[in-house]
């Protein structure tokens, strides 16, 4: 499994993406799954990896947040928790997605 954070470098919350990511992965019994941390530094460089905004989770080539489109722009991601918007995902969320992901994996329509 290729598991990616993407980010850019004034981005304040893509540690902790990286952190709950992992912790979502252990918890999934994923532990050998590493969680690589790729600095966004130029708008092509977005265009090029299906940035969605910082921090951005890729796992194996697409957005584990799928979101409407793509973009180019160096900015910061917002996204919809439990509780309210915020700058990343929760632990909970991660490891929803995970799931959802390896079920759809399972069983292609």
């Amino acid at each position: 499994m290729d598991v990616r954070v993407l980010h850019i470098d004034d981005c304040p919350n893509w540690r902790e993406a990286g952190v709950r990511t992992r912790q979502a992965l252990d918890a999934l019994g994923l532990a050998d799954a590493s969680v690589d941390f790729v600095l966004i530094r130029t708008e092509g460089e977005a265009a090029d990896a299906a940035f969605a905004g910082s921090p951005t989770i890729i796992v194996d080539g697409s957005d584990l947040f799928p979101s409407e489109a793509p973009t180019a722009a160096l900015a910061c991601r917002l996204y919809f928790t439990e509780h309210a918007v915020a700058g990343l995902p929760s632990q909970e969320q991660i490891e929803r997605a995970l799931l959802q992901r390896a079920e759809i994996a399972e069983h292609p329509s």
